[in-house]
């Protein structure tokens, strides 16, 4: 009698387990499914793609220049990036933004903000900027900012508001450095995925 008792509780048990183990995986599942549904019906209300060029200022091209170091570490200078991956350099600046690579394309706003490079051990930096608009096709302005490891092939930046066309825009920026010469100049290309747009 006393085994029986013991095997009924045992197959009960079991029992319990596997309702209880079906019952997560089911939910797990559905989770995923939800969210994987609702990405799927995400999608950007508008996409844009731009690029900036910056010409940082090393002491003899003022006449170009489109950036500038405004603080460096204690072992470095504002004409030259510090070593060490410019670790404590900060450069403002205000880029021209063009609608392709080319730097003498017609520029159709300004990048303006800083970045400054955040970490001794790798190029890593940290941005916060507006492309300002005031062409025919564009009016006002859109807000970054962001992580910038820049040693990635594409990196990605929270747009984090504007003005004008892009009044409230919210979405994200995929950064990619499209070129670079030494470390004068450098061309970003930037696509913009807006998923809150006002108008």
């Amino acid at each position: 009698m006393g085994s029986i008792k013991l095997i009924s509780s045992l197959l009960l048990l079991l029992f319990m387990i596997i309702s209880i183990t079906t019952t997560a995986s089911h939910h797990h599942h559905s989770k995923k499914n939800i969210r994987a549904a609702a990405a799927a019906r995400q999608k950007p209300c508008k996409t844009l793609v731009f690029y900036f060029h910056d010409i940082i200022y090393n002491g003899k091209n003022s006449h170009n220049a489109t950036s500038a170091i405004v603080a460096a570490p204690a072992w470095g200078n504002r004409i030259n990036l510090a070593g060490q991956s410019h670790f404590g350099d900060v450069v403002v600046f205000d880029d021209p933004v063009t609608l392709n690579n080319n730097l003498h394309s017609t520029p159709v706003g300004r990048a303006q903000g800083f970045y400054l490079y955040d970490k001794k051990e790798i190029f890593t930096s940290w941005l916060g900027f507006s492309f300002v608009f005031n062409s025919t096709k564009h009016k006002g302005s859109i807000n970054f900012a962001g992580a910038d490891p820049l040693m990635n092939k594409t990196r990605d930046i929270s747009v984090i508001g504007g003005t004008g066309d892009f009044f409230m825009a919210r979405g994200i920026a995929t950064l990619m450095t499209d070129a670079f010469e030494g470390e004068v100049y450098f061309r970003l290309r930037v696509e913009i995925k807006l998923y809150e747009c006002w108008y």
